[in-house]
């Protein structure tokens, strides 16, 4: 009895994985992908993403589970376990696959984000030295004759 619903569990997880992966694939802001797109841009076989799309799904390790995530820009590692973790995702990933505004980008990459933060950090540092800069060339000269400063000079 407990092997029976153990097994009857296994195949239902192994569905939900290939459902999920066939959505992913065809639903990404950066697709539809090919399987060999995908396998190509996961580092993973061809033939394992073909057989995890099948009806009967396979043995899929949590090592290829995650290559393919990550790839896509999926940082949640439950994406294809949780069906709750896969509909946020989603969600998120239909807001990145949004027209964009007038004058904006067509399409955002799920990278786009970070990389626009990061960018406006390396801003705010930089206009930080400036201000830095400027204040120093402000300061009065040192005065001459400093212990220590004139023996280096020597």
């Amino acid at each position: 009895m407990l092997q029976q619903e153990g097994d009857e569990r296994i195949h239902r997880v192994k569905a939900d994985v290939a459902r999920r992966l066939r959505y992913v694939r065809q639903h990404h802001p950066e697709g539809p992908f090919t399987l060999a797109g995908l396998a190509e841009r996961a580092g993973v076989s061809k033939r394992t993403l073909s057989q995890a799309e099948s009806a009967d799904g396979c043995n899929l390790t949590l090592e290829t589970l995650l290559k393919v995530s990550h790839s896509l820009g999926i940082s949640r590692d439950g994406y294809f376990l949780d069906e709750q973790v896969f509909e946020q995702v989603n969600s998120e990933l239909a807001g990145l696959a949004a027209p964009a505004a007038p004058g904006g980008p067509s399409k955002a990459s799920p990278v786009a984000a970070p990389v626009d933060r990061l960018s406006g950090l390396i801003g705010e540092i930089l206009a930080s030295a400036a201000q830095a800069q400027s204040a120093l060339r402000d300061l009065p000269a040192p005065p001459h004759g400093l212990p220590g400063r004139d023996d280096e000079r020597r």
